[in-house]
């Protein structure tokens, strides 16, 4: 088996950064930033060994991985993993742009 690959578009990239700026902004802290960093590292890791383990989504080929109150949009080409989009699932669905 082949060794899977974690790209983070450059949407995710920039949605990545701006919750765990607010949270360092937030708390005053970067404890929870870096918690949550970790757990979302932690939680790729595990996904690379299971890229089905995130649940399917309307959008065909697109899978959703739980984490905490966040929901980190992936998507399986080959052996490249593709994170699109990460969200704050405590926002209003109907702002929601995946892809």
């Amino acid at each position: 088996m082949a060794i899977r690959k974690i790209i983070w578009s450059v949407r995710a990239k920039i949605k990545r950064y701006e919750i765990l700026k607010f949270y360092n902004e937030r708390n005053k802290s970067n404890i929870y930033s870096i918690k949550l960093n970790r757990k979302i590292n932690k939680d790729l890791r595990l996904l690379i060994r299971h890229p089905n383990l995130g649940t399917e989504t309307d959008i065909m080929g697109v899978r959703g991985l739980i984490i905490e109150n966040f929901i980190l949009f992936y998507e399986l080409d080959k052996n490249i993993i593709v994170v699109h989009y990460i969200w704050d699932s405590r926002q209003n669905p109907d702002e929601l742009v995946i892809k």
